[in-house]
């Protein structure tokens, strides 16, 4: 179930603010009686009528893309540079499930369905999400130690993450290595590297939970099988805290 004026401005009818102006205004209808109440909670298969008119039912989409470097995770950019959506199905109203850097590659989501994405970004259903970090510097052991049991700075704490080294360069003073966390914050993983004295050169998204978009070139996408979206749900569930 989710709040009326939600499933109004989901429907593109109108934003949420002039759904809750309709509502207070005794314009809308659910199966056939006026609701003029703000939070009244709706199923998907209630009838919603706005001034007269059914709205109709979204289907619920669901797609992993190989997000393109130099791309934004957002509707529109105020800057006039592409957007994921840019590669995205035309004619469905879909979001990216969450953000990659604007320098950022990888596996990313999109859906339109809201409850699905609270459960993929939520930081207590406690997703898996992998990365490729290519590092400029050289983890040390209590690097590693500080990042397998949780990494504490001045402004922030991080859950415990995981990593898998791949590569070392000393000549270059480099390394490569998979980094796994459980949360989804604000540039995490750049920020983490920054804390413990290094820049990452380099950051590519290999999975988010089970599902790649290494199968995918760069700006392809393809919808998520049914047993994907089941076995990201389990994820979830088992996860939440």
């Amino acid at each position: 179930m989710e709040r009326l004026q939600k499933a109004i401005a989901q429907a593109g009818i109108c934003s949420r603010r002039k759904a809750e102006e309709l509502i207070l205004a005794g314009k809308v209808k659910v199966n056939g009686k006026v609701v003029d109440t703000l939070g009244t909670k709706v199923r998907g298969n209630d009838e919603i009528v706005v001034n007269g008119k059914e709205i109709a039912k979204e289907s619920k989409v669901y797609y992993v893309m190989y997000k393109p470097k130099g791309t934004i995770c957002s509707v529109k950019d105020d800057k006039d540079r592409k957007t994921v959506l840019d590669y995205a199905p035309k004619g469905e109203r879909i979001y990216p499930i969450g953000r990659l850097d604007y320098d950022t590659s990888g596996t990313l989501l999109l859906s339109n369905d809201g409850n699905f994405t609270n459960m993929m970004i939520h930081p207590r259903y406690h997703i898996p999400k992998t990365y490729l970090v290519n590092l400029q510097g050289m983890l040390s052991q209590d690097d590693l130690n500080r990042l397998k049991h949780g990494l504490k700075t001045k402004n922030e704490t991080y859950q415990p993450a995981k990593i898998r080294i791949r590569q070392k360069d000393y000549t270059r003073d480099r390394m490569i290595f998979e980094m796994t966390i459980y949360e989804g914050k604000n540039h995490q993983v750049k920020n983490m590297m920054e804390a413990l004295g290094h820049s990452v050169r380099k950051l590519h998204r290999i999975s988010f939970g089970t599902i790649s978009a290494d199968d995918l070139k760069p700006g392809e996408y393809r919808r998520l099988k049914p047993v994907e979206i089941k076995e990201l749900k389990r994820l979830a569930s088992e996860g939440e805290q």
